[in-house]
C-alpha cells in the first residue's frame, strides 16, 4: 500500500509532460525569423539536427509556415507561427 507522499509523487509524474522540440521552437519564434536565428535562439549548432528534429516536424504539423513557400531554399526564407501554432503556444504558456 502507498503512503500519501508516494501517491502524490505518482500523480505529479503523470501530469508532467516534457516539452517537445516543436514546442521549444514555438517558444523561441518571435515574429518572422531566419533559420539561423532560430537555431541560435535555441542554442543548436548542428543545422541538420535542427532541420530534422525541430523545423520539419513543426512545418509538417502546421505549427509554423514559410514566408516564401514557393522558394523553400531562398536565402531570404523566414518562418512564422500559424494560427494553429499560436493556439498551441498559448496553451503551453498557460501551464
Amino acid at each position: 500500500m502507498m503512503n500519501m507522499k508516494e501517491s502524490q509523487h505518482i500523480e505529479w509524474k503523470e501530469v508532467t509532460a516534457e516539452v517537445t522540440p516543436e514546442e521549444r521552437l514555438l517558444m523561441a519564434l518571435q515574429g518572422e525569423m531566419h533559420r539561423k536565428d532560430l537555431q541560435q535562439a535555441l542554442s543548436i549548432k548542428h543545422a541538420e539536427h535542427f532541420r530534422l528534429h525541430y523545423l520539419l516536424p513543426a512545418l509538417t504539423a502546421g505549427l509554423i509556415e514559410m514566408t516564401i513557400p514557393d522558394k523553400p531554399n531562398s536565402r531570404l526564407q523566414k518562418y512564422r507561427l500559424t494560427t494553429k501554432g499560436k493556439m498551441r503556444l498559448t496553451n503551453l504558456l498557460r501551464f
